[in-house]
């Protein structure tokens, strides 16, 4: 009899999973506040965190299922988190632009990519434009892995409809573009992150998909999957962005993502899915 084949879970990083010191959240004394655990540093100071149970949820879903951090950050930013547990067979990164196997970029999926980008406006073009709308409230402004642009931006001083003009712009150019936190993000419409969990979910045999995220970047992610969770914070949140195979959990912040690696490794860990299936009737 052959071995039954593991599900894949596939975890945004930024506000789902790990957190940053102003994410946090923490709504309860200090004396009553979770242990952390520092998951990434930066010029040698602590950056994101996740709290002590969330890190042992991690483990034992880890032990269940073929997880994969599944992430808009480049490749360089990724290789700062240090995830409970020896590294991931498979992760993806750039918002599906890089698929790395044991930590190396596959050369397949890059040239997959290369060929659904040719449609749309080049990043040359996107940049361009972008320069010309910056601002003083535009602190900086960066190419990520040369698959997309994103502006890091002072929130307060951001004026209104800045947003909404810049995507009004590059939607017919076949661009999208989300505001998340301090970034605006333009990204190419065929760079998504589903598209790089199912080429994983294939190649791990096509078994079940799960998925978890916060932002508008991960709606396609959240689509794809058979079931979905995603934290009562972020961009998701604020828009009130639900679907029938969705659970959203009831903490907010760090408590939010433990609160969001115990649905699922208990349903992966308890359960064997059918595809199509759901942790519950979305909260």
């Amino acid at each position: 009899m052959s071995a039954p084949v593991r599900p894949v879970v596939c975890l945004d990083l930024d506000r789902t999973v790990i957190y940053s010191a102003a994410a946090l959240a923490l709504d309860v004394p200090d004396e009553l506040a979770p242990r952390l655990l520092c998951v990434e540093t930066y010029r040698a100071a602590p950056l994101s965190f996740m709290t002590e149970r969330a890190a042992a949820t991690f483990l034992r879903l880890r032990a269940a299922a073929t997880v994969v951090p599944t992430t808009t950050r480049t490749v360089a930013q990724l290789a700062r988190v240090r995830l409970p547990g020896p590294p991931a067979r498979f992760a993806v990164a750039a918002n599906g632009g890089h698929l790395l196997v044991d930590g190396v970029p596959d050369a397949g999926w890059a040239a997959l990519v290369r060929s659904r980008l040719a449609g749309v406006a080049p990043i040359a073009e996107v940049r361009a434009h972008l320069d010309g709308m910056a601002g003083p409230f535009v602190r900086t402004l960066r190419d990520a892995d040369g698959m997309f642009v994103y502006a890091v931006v002072d929130r307060d001083a951001l004026p209104a409809g800045w947003v909404d003009d810049l995507g009004a712009w590059c939607g017919p150019r076949g661009w999208r573009v989300s505001l998340q936190g301090r970034k605006v993000y333009a990204v190419p419409v065929p760079l998504t992150k589903a598209a790089a969990a199912e080429e994983v979910r294939a190649r791990c045999g096509g078994g079940a998909l799960f998925a978890a995220g916060d932002s508008l970047l991960d709606t396609d992610l959240l689509e794809a999957a058979d079931v979905a969770v995603r934290p009562a914070h972020g961009e998701l949140a604020d828009t009130g962005w639900r679907r029938p195979h969705l659970t959203v959990t009831a903490a907010r912040g760090v408590a939010g993502g433990e609160e969001l690696l115990e649905l699922l490794a208990s349903q992966v860990i308890r359960t064997e899915i059918p595809v199509s299936g759901s942790l519950g009737a979305g909260a």
